[in-house]
């Protein structure tokens, strides 16, 4: 979540007239996150987040993504609901954006997670990815291993700034992953960025998953790989293999991993830490200092894929003995 687009007061009194919403009491800019413009809006019917979706989100794929909420939460799994004016609209037009009213989520994101919180979102994660199974509608993943050389390719000319010897290194790893990548994985619907700060909390128990903008069709066991290198590292940028055991059993205890998934685990967590890597370090590089939003630092996910080069088998990442796997 973040500010690029600022709204008056004005302008949004006239986009909140079409909801039964009653009236507004106060807005406010929320600067977490890259991608969107949000808000935290107090209506005298209760909270809601005011979306304003901007660069890398298309159009075309917002139906997707606000079905794909309600579809999930109509199987069960807590997430935000978009909210639907009197005609029925759920998309609409502020300040020459898309946008759209979301419901708001009670509960806290994890800002150190526990073993029991990546329990907890593992076992969240594979809910969604059997309630999406049946989910109508399909998008492409846009950040799957075809677009990351592209993405590179356009901060690959900065990139010895960040760190020297960067280009050769990422080169390498490109390079190997393009080699290595799996084939025929089983797919479904993805969140595709369940970071802890998409994942909300009441105390130790999981209250819902939030920010879907990423959401896509991809191999579901990527999705496992995202959520390693997302929870289980700690500050210093070691891996935590307790933190790991506990999501992935806590996975495991809604949906069963296959053979080919665990063999292909360690090239999937190492694409996922070159793709986040990507994607930090193009902001890093391009995203303005005025904009209300806070940049992540890519050397984070550097000192990952460093870890995940040198990872032979998925116990490392804290799978534990075969027959609780297959």
């Amino acid at each position: 979540m973040a500010v690029y687009t600022d709204i008056t007061e004005t302008e949004l009194q006239q986009f909140l007239a079409p909801y039964d919403l009653g009236n507004l009491l106060s807005y406010k800019g929320i600067a977490e996150g890259v991608e969107n413009s949000n808000f935290l809006l107090h209506m005298s019917s209760g909270a809601y987040i005011l979306t304003l979706y901007e660069k890398r989100v298309e159009r075309a794929d917002l139906p997707f993504f606000l079905g794909l909420m309600d579809h999930l939460a109509e199987n069960g799994l807590n997430c935000p609901l978009p909210v639907h004016c009197r005609d029925g609209q759920v998309l609409r037009e502020l300040a020459g954006r898309p946008a759209a009213l979301i419901s708001f989520l009670e509960g806290m994101w994890p800002r150190r997670p526990t073993p029991q919180h990546c329990r907890e979102v593992g076992k969240a994660i594979a809910q969604m990815h059997l309630a999406g199974q049946d989910f109508g509608l399909t998008r492409k993943n846009a950040l799957t291993i075809e677009g990351w050389r592209p993405l590179w390719d356009m901060s690959a000319s900065q990139a010895e700034s960040v760190e020297p010897g960067l280009v050769g290194e990422i080169e390498t790893d490109l390079s190997h992953l393009e080699a290595l990548w799996p084939k025929d994985l089983p797919g479904g619907v993805i969140h595709a960025d369940a970071f802890p700060d998409n994942v909300f909390f009441l105390g130790d128990k999981f209250s819902g998953l939030i920010d879907f903008y990423f959401a896509c069709n991809d191999y579901l066991a990527y999705d496992v790989a995202i959520l390693l290198n997302a929870w289980c590292f700690e500050r210093d940028g070691s891996f935590n293999i307790t933190k790991g055991s506990a999501l992935l059993s806590g996975y495991q205890s809604v949906r069963k991993l296959n053979e080919h998934e665990i063999q292909a685990l360690p090239t999937l967590a190492y694409g996922s830490a070159l793709r986040f890597f990507l994607t930090r370090l193009y902001d890093w590089l391009t995203v303005r200092d005025d904009a209300m939003v806070v940049k992540k630092d890519p050397m984070e996910y550097l000192r990952y894929l460093r870890f995940h080069r040198k990872v032979e088998s998925a116990r490392e990442y804290g799978l534990r003995n075969t027959g609780e796997l297959n």
